[in-house]
Parts: C-alpha cells; sequence; structure tokens
C-alpha cells in the first residue's frame, strides 16, 4: 500500500479531529513501513507553470 500526503504526521489530526484514532492510524500505518520522504519541487506545478509561459 502506498498512502502520500503532503502533511506530516503531527499534522494529521487536523484532518481526523481525534488524538486517539490519529495515533492509531499513524502506529499501524507506520508499524514496519519504509516512510519516504520526497520533499522538493514539485513536477506538477512546474509543468503547470511552463504551460502557461511564466
Amino acid at each position: 500500500m502506498i498512502v502520500t500526503t503532503n502533511l506530516a504526521f503531527d499534522r494529521w489530526e487536523e484532518v481526523f479531529h481525534d488524538t486517539n484514532l490519529t495515533g492509531a492510524l499513524v502506529g499501524r500505518l507506520t508499524h514496519k513501513a519504509h516512510i519516504l520522504d520526497m520533499s522538493g519541487d514539485s513536477y506538477r506545478f512546474k509543468e503547470t507553470r511552463e504551460s502557461m509561459g511564466k
């Protein structure tokens, strides 16, 4: 399973609105997981900007 998000784990409570639920969800998703930080420039944003001539 692949889960992508632009929010750090400590901000997931803003989405799920429940500390216990969020903690359980993050714990189950990250147990034995490989977490890849894909920080950097957005290819979609770059392509959109180029297509608009900017």
